[in-house]
């Protein structure tokens, strides 16, 4: 289906405010627009808005969480909440309230658990791009190697929400161009600080990868994650623009700075061997926006549910489950972060269907679904406040360590 909600919004309008006043939950309702029962609105900070708010769905009534930015503020900023490195992972409030952010949500699917390759460890790094204040971490892994629910046609594990240094929040892809060249030869660089390499490929890890064994990047193949890991690897350390160390197993520890280790599986792994130690070797790679509209200061994973007021066609329909999105309208200036409450406390989640619609009810032109469920999570700082709140419920009663998430900055307080 493809049809855009603009054509259909009375009717939604009519029939989810219906069913959300029948619901009744959720506590005090400021006001009602678009099937959304909204809670008093709390300003966090000039510009950062916080709210509750109430939303039927097929599965009972939904009680999510919203943080409203304005992007126009040059006292706001929006960047990537991470534990340090790539491979890592931490809960959303000890993120913010290292970073020092005013609110902030998960974000990326990622590497939690290693259950089809027995003896070899999760990484915990995220399944997207990454940009961390205009700096690049990490290009995607396979679409064929991702964690998270089915992607829609037409979309890959490359697509990403990101702000542009022109303060504008966008949609895009963001493809892996890099190259290692030594001497006259030249190979292609299939991966950057990720989990899962393709196969026949050669990828690069650096100082932001972390401590992570970096066995499974040869793990899975091109057309299943469960495929068994390859058995030909080699990896090749390249110090200050020459090789300084090689081997026939993926390694792990920390990588200090000046330095790149690369690894290749099969063909990937044949033509690293050639580089032997003393050997000079370049090493470069860049994330291009595939749009061609510029760079991006803030990218994270993300897969797209909503493009221009438009529901992606084939998003799955039948299962609800607690969800995270993010989203931006006002053509790109506001961005909007969401979190629903955990299921074990209120009983009711939304199909990835219903939360494209549920985006489109907050005011979003386009949005991409985040990771839900046990990783759902958005705090907020309250103004004076040393540390962040927990607003909505996680799964469980306690959040969930994650790869990464969005945080929210301002000047002002």
């Amino acid at each position: 289906m493809s049809r855009r909600w603009g054509r259909v919004r009375p009717a939604i309008t009519v029939v989810l405010a219906l069913g959300t006043l029948l619901a009744g939950a959720g506590g005090a309702v400021a006001a009602t627009g678009k099937g959304v029962r909204y809670a008093p609105r709390t300003t966090l900070a000039p510009g950062v808005d916080y709210r509750r708010f109430d939303y039927g769905g097929s599965h009972g009534t939904a009680h999510g969480h919203l943080l409203t930015v304005d992007l126009r503020r040059r006292d706001v900023s929006v960047d990537l909440l991470y534990p340090g490195t790539v491979a890592g992972r931490g809960t959303v409030s000890r993120m913010a309230d290292a970073a020092h952010a005013v609110a902030g949500i998960n974000a990326d699917f990622f590497h939690m658990s290693e259950t089809q390759h027995p003896g070899i460890p999760a990484t915990g790094a995220p399944v997207g791009p990454a940009i961390a204040h205009g700096r690049q971490l990490k290009s995607a892994v396979p679409s064929s190697q991702r964690f998270g629910p089915s992607l829609p046609p037409g979309t890959s594990t490359e697509n990403v929400l990101g702000i542009g240094f022109d303060r504008k929040a966008r949609l895009d892809r963001l493809r892996l161009v890099g190259t290692v060249r030594s001497g006259r030869s030249t190979l292609a660089l299939r991966g950057f600080n990720q989990y899962a390499l393709p196969q026949n490929s050669v990828g690069a890890y650096t100082a932001d990868w972390g401590t992570a064994s970096r066995r499974r990047a040869v793990c899975g193949s091109d057309v299943r994650r469960a495929d068994p890991c390859g058995r030909n690897a080699y990896e090749v350390t390249v110090r200050n623009g020459r090789v300084v160390k090689t081997g026939t197993t993926p390694g792990r520890g920390a990588i200090p700075p000046g330095t790149v280790v690369l690894l290749g599986r099969e063909d990937g792994a044949r033509a690293l061997r050639t580089l032997v130690p003393g050997r000079p070797v370049v090493v470069r790679s860049r994330l291009l926006p595939v749009s061609h509209q510029g760079g991006l200061r803030f990218a994270v994973g993300g897969y797209p549910i909503l493009r221009d007021r438009t529901p992606l066609a084939g998003l799955e329909n039948g299962t609800a489950a607690t969800r995270t999105a993010a989203g931006f309208g006002n053509g790109g200036q506001t961005l909007y972060l969401m979190a629903l409450d955990g299921n074990a406390e209120s009983g009711a989640g939304l199909t990835v269907r219903e939360l494209a619609g549920l985006m489109y009810a907050l005011g979003t032109d386009s949005a991409v679904n985040l990771d839900g469920g046990g990783s759902s999570t958005l705090v907020t700082r309250s103004p004076g406040a040393s540390r962040v709140t927990v607003r909505n419920h996680p799964t469980g009663g306690v959040q969930r360590a994650v790869a990464n998430g969005i945080g929210v900055f301002t000047t002002r307080r």
